[in-house]
């Protein structure tokens, strides 16, 4: 029972971040229906961001956490503005290619700029685990946890008490109509993609000092993002933090009643059986709300 509380733990501090970036993902495919390529590519900028900040420039974690959010939000604002708006968005190739050609300059500019040898964020925490009864969590992984938390709450009171959150989910539920009630739809759509873009590369920092950083971690990042878009459902916010917490689950108590060697392949034979047996989703209903 201690093991497998230890590793409920475990999976629930990964999924609070798998959360983040699935809902990053899932929003601007529910409001934009813009499939983002580059998603694991910001990811990836918000970890180096704090690498850059934390190691180089010696500046505190918590700051570099501040800069690396807004750092996400202003390249995803870029990104919207000077391409995606440049098209039509009904265009279904033409933004795939340009979203795949974002991901492909990101990650070679990171390989240029930082080289192929991962870098380490160091720690602003203890080593020493935090032991409450048999379970022990480090206290880097306590803090990655209760911000990822606090991250999902504060979203959750945009999307659902906010003004600009009403003016999402007009968008996502109809954006014609929208317009006729005075949304500006495109100031819409570069918000989403920018809030999208800072939800990853937030959460990229947040693991900084977890895991290693290199220019191909936003590889797996995105493929772990897409399977938890599909877990809960395509645009279904809500269905993809609770398959954000459902991977993270088959992850951890995959690798340690399985095989840790096949960690994030099971999640993936989990994500094939989901599609052949229920497309739409695990947690998707009738009718999507933001």
């Amino acid at each position: 029972m201690d093991q497998i509380m230890q590793h409920a733990v475990n999976g629930l501090v990964l999924g609070a971040t798998y959360a983040l970036l699935g809902i990053g993902l899932t929003l601007v495919f529910g409001i934009m229906r813009v499939v983002n390529f580059a998603h694991g590519e910001l990811y990836a900028l918000g970890a180096y961001v704090a690498y850059a900040l934390v190691s180089l420039l010696g500046l505190d974690f918590f700051s570099a956490l501040l800069f690396s959010a807004v750092a996400g939000f202003l390249i995803g604002s870029v990104i919207e503005f000077v391409l995606l708006r440049r098209c039509k968005l009904e265009n279904i190739d033409e933004v795939m290619l340009i979203m795949i050609g974002v991901m492909i300059i990101m990650q070679n500019a990171e390989l240029m700029l930082w080289g192929g040898v991962a870098k380490v964020v160091p720690t602003p925490f203890s080593q020493e685990p935090l032991i409450v009864g048999n379970v022990a969590l480090s206290p880097t992984r306590l803090f990655v946890l209760c911000a990822a938390a606090v991250l999902l709450l504060v979203f959750y009171l945009v999307i659902e008490r906010s003004r600009l959150g009403m003016a999402m989910r007009a968008t996502f539920q109809d954006k014609d109509a929208a317009k006729i009630v005075g949304v500006n739809v495109s100031s819409i759509y570069t918000l989403t993609f920018a809030l999208g873009s800072c939800l990853a590369a937030v959460t990229g920092a947040l693991l900084a000092p977890i895991f290693v950083v290199s220019p191909t971690m936003g590889d797996l990042a995105s493929l772990k993002a897409f399977a938890i878009v599909i877990l809960g459902g395509l645009g279904n916010i809500g269905g993809a933090a609770l398959g954000g917490f459902a991977l993270a689950m088959i992850e951890e108590f995959g690798a340690s009643y399985v095989s840790t060697s096949y960690r994030d392949a099971l999640g993936f034979i989990v994500i094939l059986i989901v599609m052949v047996m229920r497309p739409q989703g695990l947690f998707a209903v009738k009718e999507r709300v933001g």
